[in-house]
């Protein structure tokens, strides 16, 4: 187990821009976001999917263990 999550480090942070659904506003959204605040009509704008470090860390299965990486990944083989 790790101490802090690999995943976290501002180091592989990525921005990426998404229009607000109630206004047009562009606004931007990092990776490690769910959703933010329009800056125009202060709503909230979403990602269509929420990440999950499961599917792209490649620390997860030793961040959380390998029973819990199991079934976060549908209950695929084991891996060497």
């Amino acid at each position: 187990m790790f101490g802090n999550c690999p995943g976290q480090s501002s180091r592989y942070l990525k921005a990426t821009y998404k229009k607000c659904p109630h206004c047009g506003y562009e606004v931007e959204i990092f990776s490690n976001e769910v959703r933010v605040r329009c800056y125009k009509c202060a709503k909230y704008v979403y990602r269509k999917k929420m990440p999950s470090c499961v599917d792209w860390c490649p620390a997860a299965r030793d961040c959380i263990g390998y029973l819990k990486w199991k079934e976060l990944k549908g209950g695929g083989k084991k891996e060497d």
